[in-house]
């Protein structure tokens, strides 16, 4: 399974972002694809996830900033993410977890830095 995602950076408080991340090779299909992050200092955490049967769940803290999306037909994940804050600086990484054998794949991870 590849993982290719895109779209971190550095954006000034109270900006949007937005991650894209594309997954190929497959054998299975998908069962959960999302985001997590882990800043600094800190465990990682559980961003957005869409789960067979297009369940959703966030992490705590995004209180309706951000929004996941999938493209089925791509088997892209989307992540708008608004009204950021330094508190969102973190490495966001793809999550994959097949479906079947359920295995788990991450992507390398993109830097989201957000300056005050």
């Amino acid at each position: 399974v590849r993982i290719v995602e895109s779209g971190g950076g550095l954006v000034p408080a109270g900006g949007s972002l937005s991650l894209t991340c594309t997954v190929s090779g497959s054998k299975w299909g998908i069962y959960a694809i999302g985001w997590y992050r882990q800043a600094p200092g800190k465990q990682r955490e559980v961003v957005a996830l869409l789960t067979e049967g297009f369940a959703t769940k966030y992490g705590d803290f995004v209180k309706g900033r951000f929004t996941i999306s999938r493209n089925n037909a791509k088997d892209t994940v989307y992540l708008q993410m608004g009204s950021l804050g330094p508190e969102d600086t973190a490495v966001y990484t793809c999550y994959v977890d097949e479906a079947y054998v359920r295995q788990d794949y991450w992507g390398q991870g993109t830097q989201v830095t957000v300056s005050s």
